[in-house]
C-alpha cells in the first residue's frame, strides 16, 4: 500500500520497518503550534480564524458530478484509532480530514412490524436511507417498510442521462452497493437460489425483478466493481436468460468483465453499450493489513505493529485504483454520480481485528483523496464522505484489559494504543452501535451536511446538487 505524505511540518526521528511496511516513529506534528506537543498551542490544528475559509467553502450552486464515499462501520472511534496509528495523535488524514464542511447524522432504522425506531441500523437499512430518502427496516434493500420499491440516486442519475458508477471492496451484491442498484426485501438474496428461498416475491418466475445480481445487471451502471464472482455461477431460473449462468448473462448483455489490475488498467471506456463489470474476488476483497485479533488479555501484551496482509493478491486493485479509473471513465460533459465503499472497515470491526480495520480506513482515505483532488481540479464536483453506522471498537486506557476483547498497537507516535471490543465474546461477531456518525462535504450543496442531519437528508442533498428528477419515468 502506498502511503500519502503526513505533513511538510512533520519531523521523524526514527524509521520502523515491519512486514514490508515503513513508518516514521517519533515526533508526530501536524498542527501549527510547533513540533513540541508539550508547549502552549503545540497541538493546535487551526491556523488563525477559520471563518473566511469556511465561507469560501459554502457553494449554493449545483454540481455536474457527485462522488459519495462510504466507510462502512466507520464511526468516529474507527477514524480516530486509524489516524492515531497512521499519522499520530495530532496527525491529519489527507482525504477524510481535508473536507471543509462537517456534521453528524443519525442512522436509526425502523421496525418492520411496529414502524417504531430501531436504534441500531444495519448497512442495508442505512444505505437504503441515503440511496432513496426513505427509512426502512434492517435487511431491506431500497424498499420501504411495506415492501414498495423506492427510486435510488443511481437510478435517478441514469434517468437524467448522467453516467454512473458503483464500486466497493465487498461483494457487489453486499448491502451498500446493492441499495443503489436493486430492490429486495432481504439483503441476502444475492442470486436466484437465495431469492427463491428468502424473497420469492422478487424471483423472475413470480413476476419480480430478480435477485440482487440480476437487478444489478439490469440496472446497468456504467461501472460496477468489487468482489462477488461466485454468485455469477448460479443459473437464471426464468425470463429471457433462463438456463444461462449469470456470468453468461453478463456477457450476453455486453458487459466488459475484468478480474484484476491488468484488466482495470486496459479499460478505455465505460458506457451503456459496453458497461464495466469488475469482479476481483470470489467473495469480499482481501484486506490490506493484518495483525493479531483482540483477546481477553490483549491490552497487556507487548504493543505490536500491523503488517501487510500476506494473503493480499498482487493482482488485486485497491480502492484508490478503482476510484481513479472510475473517475477517468465517467467524466463527461453531462456529469456523473459515483458511489465508492470501503466495506471491510466494518467486516474487520466485526472480527475484532484492529489492524485489518485500521488498514481499511487508511485505504479508504486514499480513495477519498483521489476524489477530493479531482473535485478541486474540476471545479464542478461535490464530494461527500460518511459512514452507514457506528461500530464497536473503542480506544481505552492503555494497558486496560476490559471485560471484552482488547489489543494494543504501537502507533506512529511510538506510543501504545489499546483498542477494545465489547459487544460480543471471543469467537462471535462484534455488533454495530446506534451512535450518530460523521459526515463531511466539499463543493456545491456541501453546506447541507453541517449540524445534525439524518442519513435520509443525504439523499436530498445529492439529488439537489445534481438536480435529479423526483421520480423515475413511468413510475
Amino acid at each position: 500500500m502506498k502511503f500519502p505524505p503526513t505533513s511538510a511540518a512533520r519531523t521523524a526521528v526514527a524509521v520502523l520497518a515491519v512486514g514490508g511496511l515503513t513508518f516514521s516513529a517519533g515526533f508526530a506534528y501536524a498542527g501549527y503550534g510547533g513540533s513540541d506537543l508539550t508547549v502552549n498551542g503545540g497541538a493546535t490544528r487551526n491556523h488563525g480564524d477559520q471563518s473566511a475559509k469556511v465561507k469560501r467553502a459554502i457553494d449554493k450552486g449545483h454540481a455536474k458530478n457527485v462522488i459519495l464515499l462510504i466507510g462502512d462501520g466507520m464511526g468516529d472511534s474507527e477514524i480516530t484509532s486509524a489516524r492515531n496509528y497512521r499519522f499520530g495523535a495530532d496527525g491529519r488524514f489527507p482525504g477524510i480530514d481535508a473536507l471543509p464542511l462537517t456534521g453528524q447524522y443519525t442512522t436509526f432504522s425502523l421496525d418492520e412490524e411496529t414502524k417504531l425506531p430501531d436504534y441500531v441500523t444495519d448497512s442495508a437499512a442505512s444505505g437504503s436511507g441515503w440511496a432513496t430518502g426513505t427509512k426502512t427496516y434492517n435487511g431491506a434493500i431500497s424498499v420501504d417498510v411495506n415492501g414498495k420499491s423506492q427510486a435510488t440516486l443511481l437510478e435517478l442519475a441514469k434517468a437524467k442521462g448522467l453516467k454512473t458508477g458503483n464500486i466497493t471492496t465487498s461483494e457487489i451484491q453486499d448491502a451498500t452497493p446493492a441499495v443503489e442498484a436493486s430492490h429486495v426485501s432481504d439483503r441476502s438474496c444475492y442470486g436466484p437460489v437465495e431469492t427463491a428461498a428468502k424473497c420469492p416475491e422478487a424471483s423472475i418466475e413470480n413476476g419480480g425483478p430478480g435477485s440482487i445480481t440480476e437487478q444489478i445487471l439490469n440496472t446497468r451502471a456504467d461501472i460496477t466493481m468489487g468482489g462477488g464472482s461466485k454468485t455469477f455461477a448460479q443459473t437464471a431460473t426464468a425470463g429471457k436468460y433462463q438456463g444461462l449462468t449469470l456470468a453468461a448473462q453478463a456477457d450476453a448483455q455486453g458487459y466488459q468483465v475484468i478480474t484484476d489490475s491488468a484488466g482495470l488498467d486496459k479499460l478505455k471506456k465505460a458506457n451503456q453499450t459496453k458497461p464495466v463489470l469488475g469482479l476481483f474476488a470470489s467473495g469480499n476483497l482481501p484486506v490490506q493489513w493484518a495483525g493479531p485479533a483482540a483477546t481477553p488479555t490483549g491490552a497487556t501484551a507487548e504493543p505490536v505493529r500491523c503488517t501487510t496482509n500476506p494473503d493480499l493478491p498482487k493482482t488485486q486493485p485497491d480502492l484508490a485504483d478503482m476510484t481513479t479509473t472510475s473517475i477517468d471513465l465517467l467524466k463527461n460533459k453531462k456529469g456523473f454520480f459515483l458511489q465508492v465503499e470501503g466495506a471491510s472497515i466494518d467486516k474487520q470491526d466485526h472480527a475484532a481485528n484492529a489492524c485489518g480495520q485500521i488498514g481499511e480506513v487508511v485505504a479508504f482515505d486514499q480513495a477519498v483523496k483521489v476524489a477530493l483532488d479531482f473535485a478541486k481540479a474540476d471545479g464542478n464536483t461535490s464530494v461527500f464522505v460518511t459512514a452507514d453506522h457506528g461500530h464497536t471498537s473503542q480506544i481505552v486506557e492503555t494497558g486496560t484489559n476490559t471485560p471484552g476483547l482488547t489489543t494494543t498497537l504501537l502507533t506512529h507516535d511510538g506510543a501504545p494504543m489499546t483498542i477494545a471490543y465489547g459487544t460480543a465474546p471471543a469467537g462471535s461477531s462484534q455488533e454495530h452501535t446506534g451512535t450518530q456518525v460523521r459526515i463531511a462535504g466539499y463543493g456545491p450543496k456541501a453546506a447541507n451536511v453541517v449540524g445534525l442531519t439524518d442519513q435520509t437528508d443525504l439523499h436530498f442533498t445529492i439529488a439537489s446538487a445534481l438536480r435529479l428528477p423526483d421520480a423515475l419515468p413511468g413510475s
